[in-house]
């Protein structure tokens, strides 16, 4: 994780981060950066075959380079992009 960012409100769209994949659901897989909220890279910067099964592309645990795609600071939501 990056020292200089601890909190959503570090966050700059366009950041380059490294996380950790700590959940994966039918629509993406959450990843934590290290600013105490998981950031959600959605199903379709996988794949785009809606009909896959993402833990076969992703797995928990799995180290993933992301960048910051969006912020919301009033819902609290991190919205990542795949860092191809």
């Amino acid at each position: 994780f990056r020292q200089n960012v601890k909190e959503v409100a570090d966050l700059e769209i366009g950041m380059r981060m490294e996380g950790i994949v700590t959940n994966i659901t039918n629509f993406g897989a959450f990843v934590n950066i290290g600013v105490h909220r998981d950031g959600l890279v959605h199903v379709s910067e996988f794949t785009r075959d809606r009909n896959v099964d993402l833990q076969t592309i992703v797995s928990v645990g799995q180290r993933l380079s992301v960048i910051v795609k969006d912020v919301d600071m009033k819902l609290n939501r991190v919205a990542l992009a795949l860092d191809k």
